[in-house]
């Protein structure tokens, strides 16, 4: 109970810092809204063979691949945000308060959970005028496999921040998990375009199955082995990657 209030107290200190500075809500917009109106436009030959046979058909599929890469390179870029909390003191001067350390990191983590999840309502919304359509029950569920993501990713952020506290060497970090994670999970592109390889490669990258699972979300198929995979796979790694950060970060202020 202790944990549940002190990750409560934290997350709203937190969401109320991000509303003070509400230009995030601009520039994390402006992003996959330039993706939307100018890259989406050309998916529709390049996915015919994907079953693209409309506009429609091509946000369908690129919509939700977006919103996943929104939630996986958000979230693991969001331990810089922490190098400058380190920087400052701030997370030092928790010491002294008797606040959970766990909570600390968990309240940081689910502000970033709840900017990714206003970011995919807009892009959501943005989407509607040029054909999406998708179930409510369906972009709800869509919506926790993003949080499970945004979750994940975010923790393993804050942990590489706490193993690597340098700007200069964190940059290169993120950035080589990042970019493998991404271009196996077939976020611009549906994998199966890929040649044989990229596929076989593909299958061994969690992420993967999370894009899938928000397809077939999107698609209207709540019931394809792929979603609830996506589910099972996504939760089981957030737990994981929440206990590995919410360890170092006891350590770090003990």
């Amino acid at each position: 109970m202790k944990l549940l209030r002190d990750t409560w107290l934290v997350f709203q200190r937190q969401v109320l810092l991000m509303f003070r500075t509400p230009v995030w809500i601009v520039v994390g917009i402006l992003q996959p809204l330039c993706y939307l109106l100018l890259f989406a436009p050309l998916l529709k030959p390049a996915l015919a063979s994907s079953g693209a046979h409309s506009y429609a058909d091509a946000y369908r599929i690129y919509v939700p691949g977006l919103l996943s890469a929104l939630a996986l390179m958000g979230g693991l870029f969001t331990g810089f945000a922490l190098l400058g909390e380190l920087r400052g003191g701030i997370v030092e001067r928790s010491r002294v308060t008797p606040v959970s350390r766990v909570a600390l990191l968990l309240g940081r983590a689910l502000r970033e959970v709840l900017a990714l999840l206003i970011q995919a309502a807009l892009v959501t919304v943005l989407a509607l005028p040029f054909g999406l359509s998708v179930r409510p029950l369906d972009l709800l569920l869509a919506f926790l496999l993003l949080a499970l993501i945004a979750l994940m990713s975010s923790s393993v952020s804050y942990g590489l921040a706490l193993l690597v506290p340098s700007d200069a060497a964190l940059g290169p970090v993120v950035n080589t998990i990042a970019q493998p994670l991404a271009l196996l999970s077939g976020t611009l592109l549906p994998i199966a375009l890929a040649p044989h390889w990229l596929r076989a490669a593909a299958d061994w990258n969690p992420c993967f199955w999370a894009v899938e699972g928000m397809r077939a979300l999107f698609a209207g198929d709540v019931g394809a082995p792929a979603v609830w995979r996506a589910l099972v796979l996504m939760a089981g790694l957030t737990v994981v990657a929440v206990a590995w950060s919410a360890r170092l970060f006891t350590q770090r202020i003990r």
